[in-house]
């Protein structure tokens, strides 16, 4: 099988490497070659990286796509991903292999080339959450999944920023290989955890601290500093200054998500950090997290990681030994889902 990976100048490093290692690691615990791993560009020759590193890469125009292909077109910086949408035989190579290879997908930004070249339409994609707006302006024709970390719709795969393009390589080898080699291969690479395609792919506290603006900080600021608080909307926009009309436009413009999701989106995030860092239970987690109950606790979980709170402490709690409590989480969560 043929990993071909798409680069430009300015792409991103992390895009190249981590995908290439993933599937590189497989042929070195194999005992033979299952993947070819081609790096390509329009015109070949070195490009210079976001790291300022050069790389030498094969010229794309005389790759001729194959069925057992699997193609992937990295991501980069802004200007990058805007000179790659200029390049008229990057988009015709695209539009051709589309049609031939087995799997084709993106990393991060490069979603927007596949979108370009019509690959993507009506389609589910991920790509970067900081992307997510511009991609659905730019082609409303694709589906833009603002939550998961990889989307694999058919065909066609794509993942969101920059490190997921590792779990969604794993996610392609276990395709290919099975799960006992993607599990080797994410053990040998030091991958913390395999995590599923529908893991939320940022930290809502991260983004909301970075991307608000002083009013709506202010009110965000109040959220996280007081998680058990019963914060509402109503109280939320007092807080910011704002009508709720003008908080519901400025989280829409800001965060990309409604005032009331967000809220529950912080409370989640504050618990999922109790449930990976503590032993507490589920009904203690929930009142410390602004949740009525654990029940609706899991239910939030569902909606924003896919998973249930027992099965999200299984997979990240950072001391193991804390699986015990789980027990309490995972009937309670059990009844949540009935």
């Amino acid at each position: 099988m043929r990993i071909v990976l798409i680069a430009f100048d300015g792409a991103q490093g992390l895009d190249i490497f981590g995908p290439a290692e993933v599937f590189a690691a497989v042929n070195r615990g194999s005992e033979s070659t299952r993947y070819e791993i081609v790096l390509a560009s329009v015109g070949g020759g070195r490009v210079r990286v976001s790291s300022g590193i050069a790389l030498v890469t094969q010229p794309l125009e005389r790759l001729t796509a194959r069925r057992s292909d699997t193609v992937l077109v990295v991501g980069g910086d802004d200007s990058s991903i805007r000179s790659a949408l200029r390049s008229a035989p990057l988009l015709a190579w695209l539009k051709r292999a589309a049609a031939v290879v087995h799997r084709i997908g993106s990393v991060c930004s490069g979603a927007f080339l596949l979108a370009h070249a019509g690959i993507l339409d009506g389609r589910r994609a991920a790509t970067h959450w900081s992307a997510q707006r511009w991609l659905s302006a730019f082609r409303p024709a694709v589906k833009v999944d603002r939550d998961a970390i990889f989307v694999c719709d058919g065909k066609v795969w794509t993942s969101a920023g920059v490190t997921t393009g590792i779990d969604m390589s794993l996610a392609l080898v276990e395709e290919d290989c099975g799960r006992k080699m993607a599990d080797s291969v994410a053990a040998r690479l030091v991958v913390y955890a395999r995590r599923p395609g529908f893991q939320s792919q940022f930290s809502d506290v991260l983004v909301t601290q970075t991307s608000a603006d002083d009013g709506l900080a202010r009110a965000l600021d109040l959220a996280r500093k007081s998680p058990a608080r019963k914060l509402d909307v109503t109280e939320l926009a007092r807080s910011a200054g704002m009508s709720l009309r003008t908080l519901h436009r400025r989280c829409l413009e800001q965060v990309g998500t409604t005032p009331a999701k967000l809220i529950e989106r912080l409370r989640t995030e504050h618990a999922r950090l109790l449930i990976t860092t503590t032993g507490l239970e589920a009904k203690v987690v929930a009142a410390r997290s602004g949740f009525e109950n654990p029940a609706r606790m899991a239910r939030a979980f569902q909606r924003t990681l896919g998973l249930t709170p027992s099965g999200y402490r299984a997979l990240f709690a950072r001391d193991k030994s804390r699986a015990r409590p789980a027990r309490a989480l995972s009937r309670r969560s059990a009844r949540a889902s009935r």
